[in-house]
């Protein structure tokens, strides 16, 4: 038992920290489980060591454990799905369930109720099918966080349990009024929109509500809103079927080769010396008026997020709102680790022309780069001792590249083009770890200290 533990932890060594699903097999190559997870090296840790008499099984007949990465949640959840119908493993008791397609089903009365049906029979909207329960659970669950909606079968004088959850809200048993009625039937009708693949007017519809929310500040209605287009961005965001998975298990590291290689290429013309693009550390500054100031630095390797060299710093010499003032401290400490903390191949900065400029600035101060004197002639217009730095306008996202002379080359990304996802996955990464730690900074001043 303890030798097939360390054997399949050093397996576990090498799976990815994303997304993706998870395959145990035993010594004769056959899947005994499928799981999935957004980060699916931890959760097979979680099986190793797991005391639950499910966990042990598996690892006891399991001899390999294999992954295949995927770019999101949803993703994993419907390649889970359709792993577990093609192998029956014996450990997923799901796959005994699932013997018949399933359907969303909206029904056609006063208030309109979301269920899952097995065929279409009835008066009512269907959608589907999908491959398996767990699928359209998932479905269902995500879109209820975004418009709320009642699943009772029979209505009662009191509110549902969902409502209690914020999950069913106005509950068709405590509604009074008619505009009552309206809100809960927008809602049936939006999420028959986003069902139907309608995001586009979905969102355009929601966009004008929360305007007219802020401009009578209604500040609690715009921020509800706000919340559900962000869900919505999250749930219908473009994603691979299981097949292309399974036709490919190495599509993800397929795809993230592409949007490294096409932004090497954009660079190349104007950094001929420019070598392979491994690894890629993008900035951010947070701040609330220029207080508990904060810049984030997180790092990309082949594409892929590694927290192990993502570093925050808190600013110390900017006492105002002085993004530059900030970006600048912060790589100006940073460049003084290039030894133990690793050398990127590319900085990339969020912000333009101004942004890139103090990146520069801070390196042509430094004595020194990572304990290593400067030497004469080494720093240039347009890179960090051989380090690129290029920016990324939020506007436009527009790519900010400085040259020799002393300018700027801007180039317009194309919308959904490798090379914007890339950076735009870093950047909104950086903005995330950024913001964090500044939110920590500042409850940790609105709170008393303990005495």
């Amino acid at each position: 038992m303890l030798t097939s533990i360390s054997n399949l932890e050093k397996q576990a060594n090498n799976l990815p920290h994303g997304p993706g699903v998870y395959i145990f097999k035993n010594p004769a190559n056959k899947a005994i489980y499928v799981g999935k997870s957004i980060n699916v090296r931890e959760r097979v840790y979680s099986h190793l060591h797991a005391h639950g008499t499910k966990s042990q099984e598996i690892v006891q007949d399991a001899s390999a454990v294999s992954s295949i990465p995927v770019l999101s949640e949803l993703e994993a959840l419907l390649l889970e799905a359709e792993l577990i119908k093609k192998y029956l493993p014996r450990y997923n008791s799901s796959a005994k369930d699932d013997k018949h397609p399933l359907y969303i089903k909206i029904t056609k009365e006063e208030f309109p109720k979301v269920t899952v049906a097995r065929r279409e029979e009835g008066a009512g909207r269907y959608f589907g099918p999908f491959p398996s329960s767990s699928t359209v659970k998932a479905v269902l669950r995500q879109t209820r966080r975004v418009f709320p909606y009642c699943s009772q079968r029979r209505l009662g004088k009191r509110g549902c349990f969902y409502s209690h959850l914020g999950l069913c809200n106005p509950c068709p048993n405590l509604v009074k009024s008619e505009p009552e009625k309206s809100e809960y039937r927008a809602n049936i009708k939006r999420i028959i929109a986003l069902l139907s693949g309608k995001t586009k007017r979905l969102e355009k519809q929601l966009l004008g509500e929360m305007t007219a929310a802020s401009l009578r500040e209604d500040f609690e209605a715009a921020a509800r809103i706000r919340d559900q287009l962000r869900q919505i961005s999250y749930i219908t965001k473009p994603y691979e079927k299981p097949k292309a998975y399974l036709e490919n298990p190495n599509l993800v590291s397929d795809i993230r080769e592409e949007e490294l290689r096409t932004l090497q290429d954009i660079l190349s013309t104007y950094h001929p010396s420019l070598g392979t693009i491994h690894r890629i550390e993008c900035y951010d500054v947070a701040h609330t008026g220029g207080k508990n100031t904060t810049c984030s630095m997180v790092t990309f390797i082949n594409g892929e997020p590694e927290k192990n060299y993502y570093r925050r710093f808190r600013i110390q010499k900017v006492k105002r709102a002085d993004d530059y003032g900030a970006l600048k401290e912060a790589l100006s400490r940073r460049l003084k680790h290039l030894e133990d903390w690793g050398k990127p191949d590319l900085i990339v900065v969020d912000g333009g022309k101004g942004q890139v400029s103090a990146s520069l600035e801070a390196v042509n101060q430094a004595s020194s780069l990572g304990g290593v004197p400067r030497p004469p002639g080494r720093w240039d217009r347009y890179a960090t001792f051989g380090i690129p730095v290029i920016g990324l306008a939020k506007r436009e996202e527009e790519l900010v590249i400085p040259t020799r002379e002393g300018g700027f080359n801007v180039i317009a990304l194309g919308k959904g083009s490798p090379t914007t996802k890339l950076l735009q996955r870093m950047r909104d990464e950086a903005h995330r770890f950024a913001r964090a730690y500044h939110f920590k900074l500042r409850l940790r001043e609105l709170l008393p200290s303990k005495t």
